[in-house]
C-alpha cells in the first residue's frame, strides 16, 4: 500500500505512520509538508497512491477546499480527512466535498484507522484497473504516437531531431517526472548496436547515486521507441538564472557541484560531451544536477560537424578539441564547466563572435580572457580549466576540487 500524508506536524506524521505499520505489512508512506512545500502541484494527481491523508488545516488553509479541488483531478485517490475535534457538521461537509472518510485525530483507533485505509486502497486499486481498460487511458498514456502504460502525459516540454521531452506523472514512482522519448525507430541502416548502446549508457547513469547527477527512475522501450523517466526540476536551469542576473557569490558553489557530478560520471566511464547552462538543472533547495548524458548526445555532436567544417548548435561551451571534431576526454568536460564558471562570475560569456566558427576559433587561438579584479583570486583555477591544450588542464575533477579546497582554505 502507498499512502501520501499531507500533514505539517512531524510528530503527527510519525504517529500515523506507526498506526499503519502495525496493521499493514507492505507499506510505503510518503510525506508532502504543505507549510514547507505549499499545496500539491496542479499537475500532480497522486494516481500511484492508494490513499491520501489530509490534515485539517494544511499550511493554515481549509482542508475541505483542498479536498473539493483534489476530487476534480483524474483518478485522485480516496482522501481521509484528519480533523482536530469531533464536529459532525464539519465531518459531513468533508464527506460532501468528496472525502472518503473522516478521522478525529485525538480518537484514532488503530484497527478502525487501518481498516479504513485498507478499504480506501481496495477502492483505488479497482478504480485504477477499470481506468486502464478504458479508452480514456490510451489518451492519458499517449506520448505522440507512443503509448506508455502507467505514465500519464501532462504536456510536451521540448523536442529536437532525436527526442521529444514531456512532463508526465509516473504511477510507479508516485511523482511528476520528465519523460524523454527517443524519436528515432532503429532500422537496418543504423550503426550496429546504436539502440542497445543508448539504453546501456543511460543504464550506467541510472546507477550513479550522486546528488548532483539527475535521477533516472526508469528506462525502457514502448512501440520500438526508447524512453527515460527522470527527475523533474520545477526551479528551471542555470541558463534561465544567468539570464535573470548572475550571482557571483554562488559561482564557486556551482563549480564545486558540477565538478562533483563529473567526478561521479567519469568514474563510471561516461563523458557528458554537451555541458552548457541549459543542461545544469536547479532544485528548490539550491542544489543542482547535470542532465542530458549519453550516446544520443554523442551522435548529435558528431553529426553537427559537416564536411565543410560548419558546426550547428551552441559552440560557446565547447573545448577546442570538441569544436574541431577531435577526440575528447574528461578534460573536455572540465573545460566546459570552466566556461560556465566564468559566466557565473561575470555574467557574460568569455568568447563571443558573429558566427559559430568564429567562436570556435577563439576557443582555440584567442588569449584567455582575464577575470575582473574583484574575482582575481579565481584566476589560477579559471585559466587552468580552459587551457588551450588538454594536457595543460586539470587531469580530472578530483584535481580541480583539491585546487578549490586549497584556494578557499586560504581565505
Amino acid at each position: 500500500m502507498k499512502v501520501l500524508l499531507l500533514v505539517d506536524d512531524a510528530q503527527e506524521r510519525l504517529l500515523y505512520q506507526h498506526h499503519l505499520e502495525t496493521g499493514i505489512d507492505a507499506l510505503q508512506v510518503d510525506a508532502h509538508v504543505p507549510v514547507e512545500q505549499g499545496p500539491l502541484p496542479d499537475e500532480f494527481h497522486a494516481i500511484g497512491y492508494d490513499a491520501v491523508l489530509v490534515d485539517d488545516r494544511p499550511a493554515g488553509a481549509d482542508a475541505i477546499a483542498w479536498i473539493r479541488e483534489f476530487r476534480q483531478r483524474l483518478l485522485f485517490p480516496p482522501i481521509i480527512h484528519l480533523i482536530t475535534e469531533t464536529d459532525p457538521d464539519r465531518a459531513q461537509a468533508s464527506i460532501d466535498a468528496g472525502a472518503y472518510g473522516v478521522i478525529v485525530k485525538r480518537k484514532i483507533g488503530n484497527r478502525a484507522f487501518v481498516n479504513l485505509l485498507k478499504d480506501a486502497a481496495r477502492l483505488q486499486q479497482r478504480a485504477r484497473a477499470a481506468f486502464r481498460a478504458s479508452p480514456q487511458a490510451l489518451q492519458a498514456y499517449r506520448f505522440g504516437t507512443t503509448v506508455i502504460k502507467g505514465v500519464r502525459c501532462i504536456r510536451p516540454l521540448a523536442q529536437s531531431a532525436m527526442s521529444t521531452v514531456y512532463l508526465a506523472e509516473s504511477e510507479r514512482e508516485c511523482r511528476i517526472v520528465v519523460l524523454k522519448l527517443l524519436r528515432h525507430i532503429p532500422d537496418l541502416g543504423d550503426k550496429p548496436g546504436t539502440f542497445d548502446r543508448f539504453l546501456q549508457e543511460y543504464d550506467i547513469i541510472r546507477q550513479i547515486d550522486h546528488p548532483n547527477v539527475v535521477q533516472i527512475y526508469a528506462l525502457g522501450v514502448a512501440d520500438d521507441h526508447a524512453y527515460l523517466q527522470m527527475e523533474y526540476f520545477p526551479a528551471g536551469d542555470l541558463r534561465t538564472r544567468l539570464r535573470r542576473g548572475h550571482s557571483a557569490q554562488a559561482a564557486p558553489k556551482i563549480l564545486r557541484q558540477m565538478a562533483g557530478a563529473l567526478r561521479a560520471i567519469h568514474a563510471a566511464g561516461v563523458l557528458h560531451r554537451d555541458l552548457k547552462p541549459g543542461n545544469v538543472m536547479l532544485r528548490d533547495d539550491g542544489s543542482l544536477a547535470l542532465i542530458d548524458f549519453g550516446l544520443a548526445k554523442q551522435l548529435a555532436l558528431e553529426s553537427e560537424i559537416t564536411g565543410s567544417g560548419e558546426i550547428f548548435g551552441t559552440p560557446y561551451y565547447m573545448s577546442p578539441e570538441q569544436g574541431h571534431g577531435r577526440p575528447t576526454d574528461a578534460r573536455s568536460d572540465l573545460y566546459s564547466i570552466g566556461i560556465m564558471f566564468f559566466e557565473s562570475l561575470t555574467g557574460r560569456k568569455p568568447y563571443l563572435a558573429a558566427t559559430p566558427m568564429a567562436v570556435i576559433w577563439q576557443h582555440t587561438h584567442a588569449p584567455i580572457p582575464q577575470l575582473p579584479i574583484e574575482h582575481a583570486r579565481w584566476a589560477p583555477i579559471w585559466e587552468r580549466l580552459v587551457a588551450k591544450k588538454p594536457e595543460d588542464r586539470y587531469p580530472n575533477a578530483d584535481a580541480l576540487l583539491s585546487a578549490m579546497d586549497a584556494l578557499e582554505g586560504g581565505f
